[in-house]
């Protein structure tokens, strides 16, 4: 049985390890928590695109104990030694590589690259146990819709084989405008995003994608889209599928709209 993919909202920063954040949060955390008891059976792995990962190709991380990367500035000294010890699977990133190349999409990959919070913070409350391999895949820089879709694409078999596909970002990412200004653009966003999403043909939500830039406040939204790339590649692997969204609040960082979608139907 195919396992579902995800787009997932990843919270800001290392929150599941700051208290006053994580009850602020909560509504993510239960969706979070929630995302297994979905699934047919636990995944043998997962695949992560952050989108705090980008490279001129499409790179896996393939060290078998990764590190970590304390990607983000400004939150207590103790955030900066929190380890999420899941083991890596140099077998795995070999076999994405394989499949990218296959379809004359560039990749590489890299030994050296530890988890990030895109990744650790939501598996850190998604997976506590950490005793699940995780492989990390970049963006490509570019940061082209239509080739991110087809990323994607190529990363389907992979559901078969019980790997977990997740595409970690916000559905709103605009570090000038939280809180009440926030509220207006987030939600006309989310709005054409629940639209494109669920309530479109799959052929038209891969059209829309491509052209995302036409929704509305759409660079308000984002004004740098690697926040909402990782969603093209969870549709791309699940292009065919239904979606249903999995998460949504409406006052998020103080005021932001935010989803989290499945793509793929579940037992």
């Amino acid at each position: 049985m195919n396992l579902p993919t995800y787009f997932i909202s990843h919270g800001g920063g290392p929150w599941p390890y700051i208290e006053d954040m994580r009850k602020a949060m909560h509504m993510l955390e239960t969706s979070l928590v929630d995302i297994p008891q979905q699934l047919p059976h636990k995944p043998k792995a997962i695949l992560m695109i952050s989108a705090h990962w980008e490279e001129s190709s499409f790179t896996l991380m393939s060290n078998p104990r990764p590190g970590m990367v304390y990607d983000y500035g400004g939150f207590p000294e103790h955030t900066y030694h929190v380890r999420y010890p899941a083991p890596g699977s140099p077998e795995l990133a070999d076999r994405v590589i394989g499949l990218i190349r296959a379809a004359g999409l560039p990749a590489q990959a890299d030994g050296q690259r530890g988890f990030d919070h895109g990744a650790f913070a939501p598996l850190a409350v998604m997976y506590p146990e950490a005793d699940m391999p995780v492989v990390q895949l970049s963006l490509r820089t570019g940061l082209d819709p239509a080739e991110h879709l087809a990323l994607g694409r190529t990363l389907a078999p992979l559901r078969a084989e019980g790997v977990l596909i997740i595409g970690s970002g916000l559905s709103y990412h605009n570090l000038r405008r939280f809180g009440p200004l926030a509220k207006e653009p987030s939600s006309s966003f989310d709005d054409w995003l629940q639209d494109s999403l669920i309530a479109s043909s799959t052929t038209e939500r891969v059209a829309r994608l491509i052209h995302w830039e036409d929704a509305p406040a759409a660079r308000v939204a984002h004004p740098r889209e690697e926040h909402l790339l990782p969603l093209m590649v969870a549709v791309g692997a699940a292009e065919d599928e239904v979606a249903s969204c999995v998460y949504h609040e409406e006052n998020i960082f103080g005021g932001v709209v935010a989803s989290s979608f499945r793509f793929g139907t579940i037992a």
